[in-house]
C-alpha cells in the first residue's frame, strides 16, 4: 500500500481547536446555541470589558487565582494637593512580590517627606515631578522627571515628590513587597509630632519652643508652591559629601536598550543600565494592533503588569494543564507567577502599551520559539508532529514581538 504523503503546513486549513481535554468546552463546542445566552442579572458595562471571561478561547482549561486587578475601582485618598490609590496583596491575593500605587500631584502638590521599609520604583505616566532623595552616605540628589521617566529609591532612603507646572503629574509606584502599603509610610511629621519637645530641642540644638507649631497630624499630600529652578534646589542641598555615584532617575521611554520589530518594541531598565535599581527590573512593552508579545516565561521573578493604553488579551499557562485568558485595559493590573507561560496580544485598534515589573536586579525571559529553535530539529519534530523543514522556518533570534 502506498504511503500517504503528508501535506505541508501551508496547504493545511487553520484548525478550529476545541478544548483538547474532555469534556469538550468553549463556544465552538456548544451545539445548542442556548448555551451561549446569559439571561440572568448582569452589569453590561463591566461584562463588555471582559470578552475573554464571557467566552474564553476553547483551549482554556481549569482555573487559576485571579490575575486581574485594577486601579479603576481602587478607592482614592483625596487631599488638597492630589490623591492616591493602591492595590496590594491585601486586595490582590496572587501579588506576593510587588504592590502598586497610582498617585496624582497638582502643580505644587507635595507628597510629604518620608521613607519606606521597601524599595520604591516610580514611573511617570503624566506631567512632570521633582524628586529629592538622600543616600546613606549623606549625598543629596534632586531631579525633575517627566512622562516616561522612572526613579528608584532603595529601602530606607528618605525622599519627597512634588508636582511641577503646568498641571502637576500622575505616576505609578511599585514596592518590592506585595504587602507594602502606601499608608504605613514613615512620615517626617509623624515622627516629630510623636517625639518629646525636650528631645527635639536636644536633637536640633534649638529651644523646645521652636517646635511649638509643628503639625500634630500627618500631612501626607498637601498643596505647596510650584518649585523654583532645579539648579537652585540642587545648589541648596549640595554638601561636602558630593553627589551620589549613580542617578536615582532614568528615562525609560528614551532608553537605548530597546528591542524593536515591525510589531512593536520592548525597552528594559534594570541594574545593567539603571545601576541604582538593585531590586526592581522593568520593561516597557509597546504593541501595534494585532501584534503579539511572544509566548514566553520569566525564570527570575513574578511579573507585575501596569496597563497604560490600548486593549490587550493575555493567556496564562501552568501545569495541570491550566490555561486561562483575560482582557486588560488602561489602569488595569496583571500578575504572572514566576515561570508561568504566557503571551499578550493587542486585540484593539490602537497601540497597546504596558509595563512588566519584577522583583529582581535584572530582566530575563525565556522565549518558547527560541527554545524550540535551539533544540535539535529531530527532537522538536517528534514532539510536535511537524516536519523539520517547517521547523526550520520558525523565527530565530528571540523576536519578543511578532507582528500581525
Amino acid at each position: 500500500m502506498a504511503t500517504m504523503k503528508r501535506r505541508s503546513t501551508a496547504e493545511r486549513p487553520i484548525p478550529a481547536f476545541g478544548n483538547p481535554d474532555l469534556p469538550p468546552q468553549g463556544a465552538v463546542n456548544a451545539a445548542n446555541r442556548a448555551s451561549l445566552t446569559d439571561p440572568g442579572p448582569q452589569n453590561p458595562a463591566i461584562g463588555s470589558q471582559f470578552a475573554s471571561a464571557q467566552f474564553p478561547p476553547a483551549t482554556d482549561v481549569s482555573d487559576m487565582p485571579m490575575f486581574w486587578a485594577s486601579f479603576n475601582n481602587a478607592p482614592k485618598r483625596v487631599q488638597n494637593g492630589g490623591w492616591a490609590r493602591q492595590v496590594t496583596q491585601y486586595d490582590f491575593a496572587v501579588a506576593e512580590e510587588i504592590s502598586g500605587v497610582d498617585m496624582r500631584l497638582t502643580a505644587g502638590g507635595v507628597r510629604e517627606m518620608h521613607w519606606h521599609l521597601a524599595a520604591e520604583w516610580g514611573y511617570v505616566s503624566y506631567g512632570s515631578c521633582r524628586v529629592t532623595v538622600l543616600d546613606e552616605m549623606g549625598r543629596a540628589y534632586v531631579a525633575d522627571v517627566k512622562e516616561g521617566d522612572i526613579w528608584y529609591f532603595p529601602a530606607g532612603l528618605p525622599h519627597s515628590l512634588q508636582g511641577l507646572g503646568p498641571d502637576g503629574c500622575e505616576f505609578l509606584l511599585c514596592f518590592d513587597d506585595g504587602r507594602a502599603t502606601e499608608y504605613n509610610t514613615l512620615l517626617v511629621t509623624d515622627w516629630i509630632a510623636h517625639t518629646p519637645p525636650e528631645i527635639l530641642a536636644a536633637n536640633f540644638g534649638l529651644p523646645a519652643a521652636t517646635f511649638a507649631d509643628i503639625p500634630l497630624n500627618q500631612l501626607y499630600i498637601f498643596q505647596g508652591e510650584v518649585p523654583g529652578p532645579l539648579e537652585a534646589d540642587r545648589a541648596a542641598v549640595a554638601g561636602a559629601e558630593g553627589a551620589p555615584p549613580y542617578p536615582f532617575t532614568f528615562s525609560l521611554k528614551q532608553s537605548k536598550g530597546c528591542k524593536q520589530t515591525k510589531g512593536g518594541e520592548v525597552r528594559v531598565a534594570d541594574s545593567n543600565n539603571f545601576h541604582i535599581s538593585k531590586t526592581i527590573a522593568a520593561a516597557l512593552v509597546t504593541l501595534a494592533p494585532g501584534a503579539l508579545r511572544e509566548m514566553h516565561w520569566h525564570p527570575n521573578g513574578d511579573e507585575w503588569q501596569y496597563w497604560i493604553k490600548g486593549h490587550g488579551r493575555m493567556t496564562l499557562f501552568d501545569a495541570g494543564p491550566k490555561a486561562v485568558t483575560q482582557d486588560f485595559h488602561p489602569g488595569d493590573i496583571g500578575y504572572v507567577k514566576r515561570a508561568h507561560g504566557h503571551y499578550v496580544q493587542n486585540v484593539g485598534d490602537d497601540e497597546l502599551q504596558f509595563l512588566e515589573v519584577f522583583r529582581s536586579s535584572y530582566f530575563a525571559d525565556v522565549s518558547l520559539t527560541n527554545w524550540l529553535t535551539h533544540t535539535p530539529p529531530a527532537m522538536v519534530a517528534r514532539h510536535l508532529n511537524i516536519d523539520e523543514e517547517t521547523i526550520a522556518k520558525f523565527p530565530r533570534g528571540k523576536p519578543e514581538i511578532m507582528p500581525l
